[in-house]
């Protein structure tokens, strides 16, 4: 059971309830991690503007990735699953790739460094050393994609601690960061 109340869309504020229909329409229901952002709508529309800018310049599956092994880091049951859930049917990412992106890794080169660089900035709370930054220039990420996805490591860290907190009903199938295969 939920430790803070999460609001149904219609007893949520008024100032929030446009940005839940918005996740309606995209999603055909609004997960409670939305509807417990919405009792703050200042908080909810703030988080969505954050999201927005960082989807205009880091792909879905790089996302979904990043947000993966930042909920594992975090231990955040309710984002782990919820990621997973989005990771495999918007995103087609297998389950093989998932367990890797737990371990904070991917099989793609390129992502992996990206994925990599974030475990680290989760870990050590953004201390992380000049060749990890080196690494991911190297792999091709423009400075602004690194404060970007240092951005995403902030995003994603927000939900985790504010569903930890909550400790929020997952309403997605169920993944506890505990069962991580090694």
């Amino acid at each position: 059971m939920s430790r803070l109340t999460v609001p149904t869309r219609d007893d949520a504020p008024e100032g929030a309830r446009p940005l839940l229909d918005d996740i309606y329409r995209q999603f055909g229901r609004v997960p409670a991690v939305y509807r417990l952002m919405a009792t703050s709508p200042e908080i909810l529309k703030v988080f969505f503007a954050m999201g927005s800018a960082i989807d205009s310049t880091l792909d879905l599956k790089l996302r979904l990735r990043i947000s993966i092994a930042v909920a594992q880091a975090n231990g955040c049951d309710y984002c782990l699953s919820a990621n997973r859930f989005v990771a495999v049917n918007r995103a087609r990412i297998g389950p093989d790739e998932i367990e890797l992106n737990r371990q904070g890794a991917s099989s793609d080169p390129v992502s992996d460094v990206a994925v990599r660089f974030a475990t680290q900035v989760t870990h050590r709370r953004g201390r992380v050393a000049d060749d990890e930054v080196r690494q991911v220039r190297d792999a091709g990420y423009s400075e602004a994609q690194i404060v970007e996805i240092v951005a995403l490591v902030a995003h994603c860290t927000f939900a985790n601690y504010l569903n930890e907190v909550a400790q929020t009903d997952i309403d997605f199938p169920v993944l506890r960061t505990q069962e991580l295969k090694s």
